[in-house]
């Protein structure tokens, strides 16, 4: 396939590597790393290809690849036994082992060993032992209750890109050849829907968001609603890199008291810096320790300036700059003095994002977003249309992107609690049982083997903990909604919630459990409507 290649595809790699490159007419090179595979099943015409993509996405390391791998060595034994005309060969290679199923059986049992060890029914039990989640009923419970509106909206969704594909995709696409789109389709014409619906690229918005006027309101923002002055004090200090910058925290209420400071580190370095985004503690508050002045490290890997052109955001870098302050706050405004239990220290697993998805949220807020969004040649501000897209953009595709975070959230609970690692029913049995529940519009097809992938799970933190992610987006939002509900250009209500925001979820650090700081700034339980409302689910 000249369209494409796939990783282990030497041939074709061999081919391609002779020919002359260009960007518009190939070759073109695809892996199955998450950016390249995420952008081909997006944008490749070709279905065969896609096809070819999706399977040999979903059968990594598993029997599949295994047979594959197995019967290559073996072919190139028999080459090598033939070149060398029965010559005893030096060296033996070692045996393949590229399929994770046993690995993953063997993980379980161990798991729900451990568990009855220390005295659990299983390990979610265990798991949600430290997390702010009570039980599994619990994480099931909030999972049902977004479930009840994601579902609906994810089938209406699917159903607006499969008229467009029978619309515009000719002849394959009609409902004679292909009853319905298969998974190798949606992402492709979703993606194609999204273009018709909103006509708005990523690059088009770069010239209105230049990091220094992003920073300057992002700083207003924090001084707005959290009553602190942050100073930028780059020069003052030693740094690791001359991009490096240097701020300053001043509490406006205490006469303004340097009370914190962070580095931050916003381009990208491919030579010496990973990709990604994170925050990072360099000094955490902690009286037996005399530090009283906490520092934070801030890193992102947006573009740098070139020439007379200052560095230019997407918006979605604009979001992470966001989110990794809303991190550091945690971090800095923190009035815990126990080092162990100080800014996000201690603090539970699925709680700890609320600070940082909460900041996000004010990437949709008018007045916010146009402190900052202007043009950095004309100083013309965002055009109204464009932002207005951008909010609308938001809650695209909301439906069944909640309905794939929700199973992949119940399959691990369910892997971890009521599956019998020892009985008849198998991990794949299991994943298409909980499909049938969450995304019952898109069944896995027979191949599909994505446990033998799910490295969160199985070779990260988040076993039994993969719910997480939606449940700290349930409390950020709900965090919100309590900043709409004084009306957000309400200036004095919205300093009086920003400062018992600060005063709970900000100061408390992980020293008090997680409900009950989020009771002390919500004064109830936290709920799923503002989540469903901000998405366009409610």
């Amino acid at each position: 396939v000249k369209e494409a290649e796939t990783e282990g595809d030497e041939e074709k790699k061999t081919e391609a590597e002779g020919m002359e490159v260009d960007a518009a007419k190939g070759p073109w090179r695809i892996t199955l790393d998450g950016p390249s595979y995420i952008a081909a099943m997006q944008h490749i015409p070709n279905r065969d290809v896609r096809k070819k993509v999706y399977l040999g996405y979903l059968t990594r390391a598993s029997e599949f690849t295994a047979s594959e791998a197995e019967a290559k060595a073996e072919a190139e034994a028999e080459a090598e036994a033939a070149d060398n005309k029965g010559e005893e060969t030096k060296e033996e290679k070692a045996p393949i082992g590229k399929n994770n199923v046993l690995i993953i059986e063997e993980i379980l049992k161990l798991r729900k060993e451990m568990a009855g060890l220390l005295g659990f029914d299983n390990y979610a039990e265990m798991s949600l032992a430290s997390k702010m989640a009570p039980d599994v009923a619990s994480v099931t419970n909030l999972s049902n209750l977004i479930l009840e509106k994601a579902l609906p909206a994810a089938q209406r969704e699917l159903a607006a890109a499969t008229d467009l594909a029978r619309a515009t995709g000719g002849p394959e696409y009609s409902e004679s050849n292909l009853p319905k789109l298969m998974p190798w389709d949606t992402s492709f014409w979703v993606e194609r829907l999204k273009e018709k619906t909103f006509d708005l690229k990523e690059e088009e918005l770069r010239p209105y968001f230049a990091l220094d006027a992003v920073l300057k309101g992002m700083f207003g923002l924090i001084e707005r609603i959290f009553d602190v002055e942050v100073r930028d004090a780059t020069g003052t200090v030693e740094v690791w890199h001359p991009d490096v910058r240097f701020f300053t925290l001043h509490d406006e209420s205490d006469e303004g008291k340097h009370i914190a400071s962070f580095y931050l580190d916003p381009y990208s370095r491919p030579a010496d810096k990973r990709g990604g985004a994170w925050m990072a503690d360099c000094l955490g508050k902690s009286q037996a320790l005399g530090f009283d002045v906490p520092v934070a490290y801030l890193t992102c890997n947006g573009s740098p300036p070139v020439g007379d052109k200052p560095s230019l955001m997407t918006f979605r870098e604009v979001e992470t700059l966001f989110h990794e302050t809303g991190h550091g706050l945690q971090h800095m405004l923190t009035r815990a003095t126990v080092g162990d239990v100080s800014g996000i220290n201690g603090v539970e697993w699925d709680a700890v994002e609320l600070p940082s998805q909460f900041m996000e949220n004010w990437c949709y807020d008018k007045p916010t977003v146009y402190g900052f969004a202007k043009h950095y040649q004309t100083g013309e501000p965002l055009p109204e249309e464009m932002f207005e897209k951008l909010k609308e953009q938001k809650t695209f595709g909301a439906g069944m992107m909640a309905c794939r975070q929700l199973l992949f959230g119940m399959m691990d609970m369910e892997l971890h609690s009521n599956f019998d690692p020892n009985g008849e029913e198998t991990i794949f049995d299991l994943q298409r049982r909980m499909a049938e529940i969450y995304t019952p519009y898109a069944l896995p097809v027979e191949e599909d083997r994505f446990l033998c992938g799910f490295s969160h799970i199985f070779a990260g933190g988040y076993a039994a903990g993969y719910y997480s992610y939606k449940w700290a987006e349930v409390m950020s939002a709900d965090a919100f909604g309590a900043f709409e509900e004084v009306g957000l250009d309400n200036e004095e209500g919205v300093k009086e919630v920003g400062k018992k925001f600060r005063e709970t979820v900000l100061a408390l650090g992980g020293g008090v459990a997680p409900m009950d700081v989020f009771k002390s700034f919500r004064g109830r339980e936290p709920s799923p409507e503002a989540l469903l409302r901000h998405n366009g689910l409610a």
